[in-house]
C-alpha cells in the first residue's frame, strides 16, 4: 500500500493517541478509504517523521503515534525564493515545484511589471491558499520542514531587506552560476511575466546583488524559478 504523509499542525509524542485535524480525517477516510489497523506518516515541521497506526476512521480519524526519527531529506543550502507575483496557476505550480525542490523560504514580492494586484484581503485568501499548498507539497515530496512562507512584500520594501547573499536572475546577465562562488545560503530573485524593470535590475545591483545566467534563451517566469532552484541544488546542494 501507497505511504501516506499528512501535516498536522500540533504537537506528536510516541504512545500518545490524537485526533487527525478535518482535512487530514476526510482526506483519509473519504478520499483515500483508508483501512483501520494500517500505518501512516506524520510530520508537523519540527523535521522528523512519526509513524502512526489509524486506530479509528471515522469523520475524525484517531491515530497512534508509535515511532519517530529524523527526515534527512533536506538540503544543506538554505535558499530563498523572492518571486514576483505570477498570476493564478503559474503562481500555484511554481510555488509547489520550488516547494519540492527544497527551497526554505518563499517572498512574494510585487515588482513594477506584476500584473496582479492584491488588495489585503484578497491578498491574505491568497496567501492562505499557498500555504496549502506548501504543505501539500511537503506531503508529496516527503519533506518534514515546512519552508516559510513570508509576507508578500512590494519591491522597495523587499529591497530595503537584508537577504544575505542575493542573485537576480537576468537573461542579460554574464556570469553564469558555474562561475559563481559556492555558498551555503542564497537568495534569488526572479520577476513575474515581464521580468524585472532595468531601475529594480540597477537598484539590487547598488546593494550588492550578483546579476545571473542561467542560458542564453530568455525564459517563462515559472521555468526560469524552477530551473535555477533545480541548477543551485545541484551545484551547492542536495
Amino acid at each position: 500500500m501507497k505511504n501516506v504523509r499528512l501535516y498536522q499542525n500540533a504537537s506528536l509524542k510516541i504512545n500518545d493517541k490524537i485526533m487527525l485535524d478535518e482535512y487530514a480525517s476526510h482526506h483519509l477516510s473519504r478520499v483515500l478509504r483508508f483501512p483501520q489497523g494500517q500505518n501512516i506518516t506524520l510530520f508537523n515541521g519540527d523535521g522528523n517523521n512519526y509513524q502512526a497506526l489509524v486506530v479509528a476512521v471515522k469523520k475524525h480519524c484517531e491515530v497512534e503515534i508509535i515511532q519517530s526519527e529524523p527526515n534527512k531529506s533536506e538540503s544543506c543550502l538554505n535558499l530563498t525564493l523572492a518571486q514576483g507575483v505570477a498570476r493564478g496557476e503559474k503562481m500555484d505550480f511554481l510555488i509547489q515545484k520550488a516547494v519540492e525542490l527544497g527551497v526554505n523560504k518563499i517572498v512574494p514580492i510585487f515588482t513594477e511589471r506584476c500584473i496582479v494586484r492584491l488588495k489585503a484581503e484578497k491578498l491574505e485568501k491568497r496567501m492562505q491558499h499557498w500555504r496549502k499548498i506548501i504543505i501539500g507539497a511537503c506531503e508529496q515530496s516527503g519533506r518534514s520542514i515546512v519552508p516559510e512562507l513570508l509576507d508578500a512584500l512590494d519591491f522597495d520594501s523587499f529591497s530595503q531587506q537584508d537577504f544575505g547573499q542575493v542573485f537576480i536572475l537576468h537573461h542579460r546577465a554574464e556570469k553564469s552560476l558555474l562561475e559563481c562562488e559556492k555558498t551555503q545560503q542564497a537568495t534569488v530573485v526572479i520577476g513575474p511575466e515581464g521580468g524585472l524593470s532595468e531601475g529594480e535590475i540597477s537598484h539590487l545591483v547598488g546593494k550588492n546583488a550578483q546579476p545571473l545566467l542561467l542560458g542564453s534563451r530568455v525564459l517563462r517566469t515559472e521555468t526560469a524559478s524552477l530551473a535555477v532552484i533545480a541548477n543551485m541544488q545541484l551545484l551547492w546542494g542536495s
